[in-house]
């Protein structure tokens, strides 16, 4: 048997072959899909992980302890607790200590955290030395500037009212050189809100004041463990660690729910589109094959006549017949495993987990014995249909058509299958399977009722083209109608395209969306994060980096409040941003802050004296200072006039740090209690204070004059209830410091400068906020008390901060919040012709660059997401689809030439012109191409009206903007390019022969 089998492969190469590369194609994309999947998979989470921030990271184990004078025994002993019940493979930790305490300053106290971490002067810059004595401390640059503490300042803390004061000595200035980074992760140690802690050696929490810190242990979770490779349950893992850890009265702070989430989301999506993805076209491949066996069998067809005749049994005729593919396909399967493995590793690149590179290999070889076994049992079926015909119809040299009823209940049910499959898209989950097949579901209807419809005009429209005596358009429509098979090619070439079309379109949609999503994100082409002291001077160092105002812009981006609040400098925002129509006019905002500027800017204070004349009044003393700002660097600068006598009188003052261009200016006046800590925050202190003038020396010049000062729209007071009153006269400004009836032990005694126009202009993105509903507008993270602002303008979305938040001016911004210490992040957007110069000049002006992010780099970072690896194993799998076809039609080319040479001959004995010979030869199959890819086209268009399907173009749910259209006609007109060219190719390679025998004459 098996040497019969042997000869017969032998003698039908041609047929052998064309098995041979179908099952190679199949076998390839199948074996890939597991490779491609795992490796993806991964991808996708490290991804994830590389754009989740630090805290998600991070785990955290806390727990309020009693030092008992040895901090260093106290954080050893809690390490031993932790360190088993954080049973992850990692780093070193990180631990610290930290204590918040209460900065007395007059009557006024803040909140300034005491603490102790692990190396921490290595994560830092420091203006002076690293503290190293007990009670000396590192303070932060934006508590030094909002303080005004200086290193050899001295800072007195307290736990509570009851607890002893503490003394401190402040021996540097502290920046976090990664502020975004895991060290800094842990919220204890940064001040979201308020204050930056101190940071002192270990030492210093001897003191029986700081006995009762909070201990910390911070750890890094590896990048393995949280991609989840290997089937790893981080998750499980850590919800029974904070089990154990909570009856130890240990709290476990984990911050990765929503990472392993995107993670898990994810790699559920790369599953379900390769699964999908492969089912579809292994589908598709067993029908070419079967297609392909019913065309080849045409040659086997006299074998088991004459086997018949000798008496075979139908058993070994099947043996034989499947004898014959054994060999081609178990060759193809077997070539496609390596072939699948490269396809996949030049896609997505390696599986670097060896538990899922076991199980990628475990799965391929699933996956090609899927094809094998599946093609065998389709040509198995369709030999043991032919064997059933009798001897006379085996002889026979030419096929019966379709036609029967037979064959109209199989495409009856193939539509049933298809709508019902349609309704579940429709009304199910759509992220499912059947989502992902719909539009492949939509095809097959589309393609069987085309075929069915296609035909019977060809039939018809045949025979009346031959009557009337047009030749070549009759003998066309006949071979199209009339040659068996040709409507199931038509279909199988129909879906093939659809599905490519459809692929093709949504790849190419991914990729735009993936950059209009990008673009959205940063706001501009490239963005840098930058670090600065303060608002002032990320804006300054812009301006003179850039003077033009046409390639940088200081952006401040704080997600911190609701709203979040975008502030740009806004007059280079046109210039600078990528704005879309969303975003509403790029104008809107300039024009407005350029409508209402505000008061004009009094002089700069540019000497090294003041001079002020002052009345006070009242029975209780009271001192007097003056907050400025420089208008370059943005530090605070502080100048005290002492304590204030009865009665009119003038005081001078030095002044140090505004004799550097381009001067300060005026942020605040502040009343204050002298005397005893006690006295000073008293909650009653009744007094007034009326400044009549204001001078400076070296250079001589008036700062604020009689009409600056009496003038009541440059000056406010606090928001608080227990805020000061102020009034204008022509005596000038007057800060009424009165009876507290507020209860409040702290009340605000300042009255600020106001430079800029209130209400502040915004640019209102999204919903209006709960807050604004029911009273006056107003952002609460412009300094202290809520900054009243006016709506400007609406937009659907912003930029940076998505569907809700508000677009407002940074100038404005930093204005109003003067020295005060807010949250956010300094950015630097560059537009597309900013070169390496502008970066130069942004950190020679003072600015280091902590970040560097362009649309491109985002873009391909949200490539490695589920979706898009998804996309791009669909386009490979689709792809290989209209290959099988394309092969296909080139075996129906190849098997059907003998028996078209013959009619050809024929026809031309009976007078056919030579010229209509040849056309006929080619335009049949030129006809079913060109017919099928359109029916694919149309069938492709109608997939997303008909299934309607909504699949979420990124894994964590973002839909800002609106995805473009999956098939645009650029997409539809590719497609339709490509399809044509590979199936036009293999039909002009399967009639090559044929035309070339019409041409000559020769039968």
């Amino acid at each position: 048997m098996w040497s019969l089998v042997i000869g017969l492969v032998r003698a039908r190469t041609a047929q052998v072959l064309t098995m041979l590369v179908l099952t190679a194609l199949a076998a390839a994309v199948a074996a890939a899909g597991p490779w491609f999947a795992l490796a993806s998979m991964s991808s996708a989470a490290a991804a994830d992980v590389a754009a989740a921030p630090a805290e998600q990271r991070t785990l955290s184990v806390r727990q309020s302890i009693h030092i008992d004078g040895d901090p260093r025994g106290a954080i050893d002993r809690f390490i031993g607790q932790v360190r088993d019940m954080v049973a992850l493979p990692s780093t070193e930790p990180v631990t610290g200590l930290t204590l918040s305490m209460n900065l007395i300053r007059g009557l006024r106290t803040d909140t300034l955290p005491v603490a102790y971490r692990d190396q921490f002067c290595a994560h830092v810059r420091l203006q002076g030395p690293c503290p190293a004595a007990p009670g000396e401390v590192a303070i932060s640059a934006t508590a030094s500037q909002r303080l005004g503490l200086r290193p050899g300042d001295q800072a007195i803390e307290q736990v509570s009212l009851a607890s002893p004061h503490v003394t401190f000595r402040i021996v540097s200035i502290y920046t976090p050189v990664e502020p975004d980074g895991p060290y800094w992760s842990n919220r204890l140690f940064r001040a979201f809100t308020g204050l930056d802690p101190v940071f002192t050696p270990i030492e210093t929490f001897r003191q029986e004041a700081l006995a009762n810190p909070t201990v910390t242990y911070d750890v890094q979770v590896p990048e393995e463990l949280l991609r989840s490779d290997g089937g790893y349950d981080l998750a499980s893992v850590l919800n029974t660690a904070a089990a154990r850890m909570g009856r130890e009265q240990l709290s476990l702070i984990n911050s990765s729910g929503p990472l392993l989430t995107a993670v898990a989301r994810d790699r559920s999506t790369v599953r379900t589109t390769v699964t999908v993805s492969l089912v579809q076209v292994l589908i598709v491949a067993w029908f070419a094959i079967g297609l392909a066996g019913r065309y080849t069998a045409r040659d086997r067809r006299g074998d088991t006549a004459l086997l018949k005749l000798r008496g075979a049994t139908p058993t070994g005729l099947l043996q034989l017949a499947w004898g014959q593919h054994l060999v081609p396909l178990t060759a193809g399967a077997i070539v496609g495993l390596p072939l699948g493995f490269l396809l996949a590793r030049l896609l997505a690149g390696p599986v670097g987990n060896p538990s899922d590179r076991r199980s990628a290999l475990l799965l391929s070889v699933v996956a090609a014995m899927a094809v094998l076994l599946g093609a065998l049992l389709v040509l198995l079926v369709l030999e043991a249909l032919a064997q059933r015909q009798p001897v006379a119809e085996l002889l026979r040299q030419t096929m019966s058509g379709r036609g029967d009823w037979k064959s109209g209940l199989i495409d009856l049910l193939l539509i049933a299958i298809a709508v019902g499959g349609i309704y579940q898209a429709r009304v199910g989950n759509d992220a499912g399977g059947f989502a992902f097949a719909a539009p492949a579901l939509v095809a097959l209807a589309v393609a069987v009722l085309l075929a069915r419809l296609l035909f019977r005009i060809a039939d018809r429209g045949g025979g009346a083209a031959l009557r009337s005596g047009r030749l070549r358009l009759g003998l066309t429509a006949v071979q199209m109608s009339r040659r068996p098979g040709a409507d199931r090619l038509f279909a199988l070439v129909a879906v093939a395209v659809a599905m490519f079309t459809t692929a093709l379109g949504g790849w190419l949609a991914d990729g735009e969306h993936r950059a209009t999503r990008s673009a959205a994100e940063l706001g501009a082409q490239r963005v840098l994060t930058v670090r600065a002291t303060s608002r002032t001077e990320l804006q300054q160092a812009v301006r003179r980096a850039d003077p033009q105002g046409r390639q940088a812009m200081a952006v401040v981006v704080d997600t911190t409040q609701l709203p979040a609040v975008l502030a740009v400098d806004s007059s280079r925002l046109e210039a600078v941003a990528r704005w879309r129509p969303e975003f509403g006019s790029v104008t809107t905002l300039p024009s407005a802050t350029a409508d209402n500027p505000g008061p004009a800017p009094t002089p700069a204070i540019s000497g090294d004296r003041l001079t002020v004349r002052v009345t006070h009044t009242g029975d209780e003393p009271a001192a007097l200072g003056l907050v400025a700002q420089h208008e370059a660097t943005g530090v605070a600068v502080r100048v005290s006039f002492g304590v204030l006598g009865a009665g009119e009188q003038t005081i001078s003052a030095p002044v140090t740090g505004c004799t550097a261009a381009p001067g300060c200016r005026i942020v605040r006046w502040e009343v204050t209690a002298p005397g005893p800590l006690e006295r000073a925050r008293a909650a009653e202190f009744p007094t007034t204070v009326t400044v009549r003038g204001l001078t400076q020396e070296n250079p001589t010049a008036t700062v604020l004059d009689g009409a600056a000062l009496s003038d009541i729209d440059r000056w406010r007071g606090g928001a608080s209830a227990g805020a000061m009153d102020i009034g204008t006269s022509r005596d000038g400004l007057r800060m009424a410091v009165d009876e507290n009836l507020t209860g409040l032990a702290l009340a605000d005694y300042r009255v600020w400068a106001v430079d800029v126009g209130v209400p502040l202009p915004v640019v209102l993105g999204g919903a209006v906020p709960d807050g604004w509903r029911f009273g006056e507008p107003g952002l609460s993270l412009l300094g202290d008390g809520i900054t009243p602002v006016r709506v400007a303008g609406t937009a659907r979305a912003l930029p940076v901060l998505g569907s809700d938040g508000v677009l407002t001016d940074l100038d404005a911004t930093r204005r109003i919040i003067g020295d005060a210490a807010t949250g956010g992040t300094f950015q630097v957007w560059l537009s597309p012709d900013a070169g390496p110069g502008v970066i130069a000049a942004l950190e020679r002006n003072g600015l280091a660059v902590l970040g560097d992010e362009s649309v491109t780099g985002r873009a391909s970072r949200l490539a490695q997401q589920g979706p898009s690896a998804g996309s791009r194993f669909v386009l490979l799998a689709t792809t290989i689809g209209v290959l099988l076809a394309a092969l296909s039609i080139a075996v129906a080319g190849a098997v059907d030439w003998r028996t078209r040479l013959g009619e050809m001959t024929a026809l031309r004995v009976q007078g056919l012109p030579h010229r209509a010979a040849v056309v006929a030869s080619w335009a049949g199959t030129a006809g079913l191409v060109l017919a099928a890819v359109a029916g694919g086209l149309i069938a492709a268009v109608l997939a997303r009206p008909l299934a309607r399907t909504a699949l979420p173009p990124f894994s964590d749910g973002w839909a800002v903007l609106a995805p473009p259209g999956p098939l645009s006609a650029a997409a539809v007109a590719l497609a339709a390019l490509v399809a044509l060219a590979l199936l036009g190719l293999a039909g002009w390679l399967s009639t090559l022969t044929l035309l070339r025998r019409v041409r000559e004459g020769t039968p």
